[in-house]
């Protein structure tokens, strides 16, 4: 976990935010539709007024047509495997069953994490999220048994949108001054979602999976056929089988 003056100490070492760009980052997705994650949905109106606000800080600074809900991303699965040879970037049944019995062995309860003020990485602002530690620790170690978190050290966090252009991370930080919270916002976390979204569209729309109860330890599909869906045959004309990873990262954070 990182304090808020070692993330803006970080932003500010590089000269430039990183630009991102509307585009099918298809060199990525190779045509597999969609893109799965760990995170927690926090997706109220008291957290959207607060992204709102600080999207207003930052006005003419960021991506257009950003839609992401807000969350916090505990872990990425990747592709949802549809062939015999996964590739480096997609995770089979066995896989994210053995991430559910963690979860129920670990017997994590409900818990509560604060939102505080705008931080930064290079190529997203994001609120900050305080306290907590604990609770999110002992997730991310089911989450991630055996690998380490592919984007390094891990920061907990609300992404407010995408930079869309270079910019002097000086002048942007500026403009955090202008958003500052009198309190920060409380919210209780009772589950965790399985959660995806459409890979050749960048900054749209999560959708959920499935939710890990963290009160009764059950994993509830959202409905029946989800579970069956997710490791269905891919009968899309293009889609690749090849056994190879995909190029690249995921073209924006999660």
């Amino acid at each position: 976990m990182t304090d808020p003056a070692t993330l803006r100490r970080h932003f500010l070492g590089e000269p430039l935010t990183l630009r991102n760009e509307r585009r099918d980052f298809h060199e990525w997705h190779r045509g597999r539709p969609h893109y799965l994650l760990w995170a927690i949905d926090v997706d109220s109106p008291e957290v959207r007024t607060r992204v709102t606000a600080a999207q207003r800080a930052l006005d003419g600074l960021l991506l257009a047509g950003y839609r992401r809900q807000p969350h916090i991303t505990l872990a990425l699965c990747g592709f949802p495997a549809r062939g015999a040879e996964p590739a480096a970037d997609e995770f089979e049944p066995a896989w994210l069953q053995a991430r559910i019995a963690a979860l129920e062995a670990a017997r994590i309860a409900p818990f509560t994490l604060a939102l505080g003020g705008l931080e930064s990485f290079s190529s997203a602002p994001f609120l900050h999220v305080d306290a907590a530690h604990a609770p999110l620790a002992a997730l991310r170690a089911c989450l991630h048994a055996d690998t380490p978190h592919p984007q390094g050290e891990y920061v907990p966090h609300v992404t407010v949108g995408l930079y869309a252009d270079a910019l002097p991370t000086a002048a942007v930080a500026a403009r955090f001054d202008h958003f500052a919270p009198t309190a920060p916002l409380h919210c209780a976390v009772e589950r965790i979602s399985l959660m995806g979204y459409a890979a050749a569209e960048i900054g749209g729309a999560l959708f959920t999976l499935a939710e890990w109860n963290l009160a009764a330890h059950r994993l509830d599909w959202q409905d029946a056929s989800s579970s069956r869906a997710l490791f269905a045959d891919d009968t899309r004309a293009g889609a690749s089988r090849s056994s190879a990873p995909a190029s690249g990262r995921p073209p924006e954070t999660a």
